[in-house]
């Protein structure tokens, strides 16, 4: 348990603001839940919807309910891709209409719905590892530099048992902020398991 939190350490960061108060199971979200490209809205008002919805996931995240802010993050992905502000399949060009500050803009929304998707799930009582690493590597496809994903990519894939991967994308981490100690950690955790994986190839060949 402990160290599933120290692997989400800073996730509430990744909502940033423009948040509202986590809406109930029982209760109505504020923001419209209409499909996407209806009644004539410009491209600005959409973008402004999905922030909305991200907006309610940080909310919900910072309250601890975690599986509602899955929703919520889950929803303003949907939003973006419905309303063709993100291309439905690599190669696709659906963003084209955008203006380069709504391009940037719808960028920036996706990878921090990813990012904070990838904390909540490590809140869970059983994390899902695989999907963790998905969200990650999708943050780094577009920012190969970010701090976080590159963290938690390495504990996804120690937990998956791919301990040289996890070694690289660890030690990718730590060369951005040399003294976090989740970082160190985990990377000394690393070390040790190929460390005996080596030492069993040894003894068995």
């Amino acid at each position: 348990m402990e160290r599933r939190k120290e692997a989400a350490l800073g996730a509430a960061g990744d909502g940033h603001h423009l948040g509202r108060a986590c809406p109930s199971r029982g209760g109505t979200a504020r923001v419209p839940a209409t499909g996407g490209g209806e009644g004539g809205r410009s491209p600005a008002e959409l973008i402004q919807r999905a922030l909305e919805f991200k907006g309610q996931g940080a909310e919900c995240y910072k309250e601890k309910k975690f599986r509602e802010a899955i929703g919520k993050y889950h929803r303003t992905l949907l939003e973006l891709k419905g309303l063709g502000l993100l291309p439905p399949q690599p190669g696709g060009d659906a963003s084209g209409a955008l203006t380069p500050e709504q391009r940037h803009t719808v960028e920036r929304i996706e990878v921090d719905c990813y990012n904070s998707l990838a904390a909540c799930l490590l809140q869970a009582e059983l994390v899902n590892y695989e999907r963790v690493k998905e969200y990650c590597l999708k943050v780094l496809k577009k920012e190969g530099e970010n701090f976080k994903a590159l963290y938690r990519s390495g504990v996804a894939f120690y937990h998956l048992g791919d301990y040289d991967k996890a070694l690289y994308y660890l030690k990718e981490a730590r060369s951005r902020q040399p003294t976090d100690t989740n970082v160190i950690r985990y990377i000394q955790l690393a070390e040790m398991k190929l460390s005996r994986c080596a030492q069993r190839e040894k003894e068995a060949s």
